[in-house]
């Protein structure tokens, strides 16, 4: 069985690794700002206007002229929760059409945070034997029970089609654990309330942590209008950051 880590990424057509996109992004949403006032033509910093506008006068409606895509590899539980955001425009890996014994092998997710097994992460499977599962002579860290679980979902999915079932009949026997491709694009509004939203204490411990990075690189990227959202944070504090 293959194991990866969650992760999600920024896109970066236009060079927003190296904040390019970032703030020309920022500068579009202040262009389109000014039209109400045709003020097109003031001497200000993007920053401070989009400081006082934005974020001191709460007009939050300007910054839905930029968006953002993002590239991210979660466990198929997880993106149910992901699409929620009805808002955002998702183009997710089909479990119906992509042949797990064909195209690639699967890939899961271990939903416990704070535990990993670097071998496996390095591509090294497990091997059971005696009730445990082994790298050689060094013991998995990842649960044996899970393990057993995920290389008999495994094993199963490929037993039916080599009996002839469809990937979208076979997938039925797949876990929540299965890793999922999914590219996500909003517009920088949307992503704020994920953020705000996805981060809490309150939310699942698995989508805190990848938008937790996520935010980390928003907040290095596009600054200024993520740069008060804490992860850990109380829900209903952060719902206040949204009003």
């Amino acid at each position: 069985m293959k194991i990866v880590k969650a992760s999600a990424r920024i896109l970066t057509p236009y060079g927003l690794s190296t904040g390019g996109f970032g703030a020309l992004a920022l500068r579009h949403v202040e262009w389109c700002g000014r039209v109400s006032h045709r003020s097109e033509d003031a001497p200000a910093s993007t920053e401070r206007f989009l400081e006082t506008v934005v974020l001191g006068h709460g007009d939050w409606s300007i910054t839905e002229h930029a968006s953002v895509s993002v590239d991210a590899t979660l466990d198929r539980g997880i993106t149910h929760e992901w699409v929620r955001h009805r808002l955002f425009s998702f183009t997710q890996e089909s479990t119906r059409f992509v042949n797990y014994e064909k195209k690639m092998p699967p890939s899961f997710i271990y939903p416990q945070l704070g535990i990993e097994c670097d071998q496996c992460l390095n591509g090294d499977e497990p091997v059971p034997h005696d009730g445990a599962w082994w790298h050689g002579v060094n013991a998995c860290k990842y649960a044996p029970e899970w393990l057993a679980s995920i290389h008999a979902a495994e094993t199963g999915y490929k037993a039916l089609l080599r009996a002839k079932w469809r990937p979208q009949e076979a997938r039925s026997v797949l876990p929540n654990a299965l890793a999922s491709r999914i590219v996500t694009t909003g517009n920088l509004r949307n992503w704020r309330h994920f953020f705000l939203s996805r981060t809490t204490v309150e939310a699942h411990p698995q989508i805190r942590e990848t938008a937790s990075v996520l935010l980390a690189e928003f907040q290095r990227s596009i600054p200024v209008l993520y740069a008060d959202i804490i992860p850990g944070a109380r829900q209903i504090d952060n719902f206040r950051k949204a009003k």
